[in-house]
């Protein structure tokens, strides 16, 4: 599969829900900004050819850090996805794939994303997780109305993997047309594609919440070992 391998890492969030003094990419995790711990995971990959990193327009923390020639800079957009299409139009080759990454999962394994390499279908893929806790759904006054059938529920991660172009024409037409895009897949699957679930590890957690960013640094300190 001689495909060029690229990353775009949309890192243009503020994190409210970290509740800290500056975007939850820039908190300092064993010597290292969260986002510096996910750029080495992509940077050490020998399959990865170029980093699109999607930053805010006004970021005023990227300058403080030393950044490999591989890695460009665009400008993010207000929401994920209008970032994450502007890392798309930034990606000049049109038989390039793309791994679109969060930036705040600082414990992807180099593992997994062998496992999303070796897919090669227009469909594209992404990591997820089977649910294994039980899923109730709420009405709006949260009571509980039913039990969800968890046997084929997933929880997706990232990277997501996909051909850039039906990536691009996928987000540019949801964006287009109001749909309420969560992920790239979720993209994909208003485009009629139909994208593969490659079980990927639990610990390549999302840091969201302060208590997310303990749960990383035990997981790095131990991958490290």
């Amino acid at each position: 599969m001689d495909r060029p391998i690229v990353v775009v890492l949309p890192a243009a969030g503020v994190g409210s829900r970290m509740q800290a003094d500056k975007p939850k990419q820039y908190l300092a995790l064993l010597g290292k900004t969260l986002l510096e711990h996910t750029l080495d995971i992509m940077l050490t990959h020998t399959a990865i050819s170029k980093i699109i990193l999607v930053v805010s327009k006004d970021d005023p923390y990227i300058a403080n850090l030393s950044l490999s020639p591989k890695i460009q800079l665009v400008e993010g957009g207000e929401t994920r996805a209008e970032s994450v299409l502007n890392g798309l139009n930034a990606i000049c080759d049109k038989n390039a794939w793309v791994l679109v990454h969060d930036a705040a999962r600082p414990c992807l394994q180099h593992t997994d994303i062998d496992k999303l390499l070796t897919i090669d279908d227009e469909q594209g893929a992404i990591l997820a997780i089977p649910v294994t806790d039980t899923i109730k759904r709420s009405d709006n006054q949260q009571r509980i109305v039913m039990t969800e059938d968890r046997s084929q529920l997933w929880q997706a991660q990232t990277p997501q993997f996909f051909q850039v172009d039906r990536l691009k024409k996928a987000l540019s037409t949801a964006l287009q047309q109001g749909v309420q895009i969560t992920d790239e897949a979720s993209a994909m699957e208003y485009a009629g594609f139909r994208p593969h679930l490659v079980a990927g590890r639990s610990d390549n957690l999302k840091v969201t919440r302060p208590e997310d960013l303990a749960l990383a640094e035990f997981y790095l300190t131990r991958n490290k070992l």
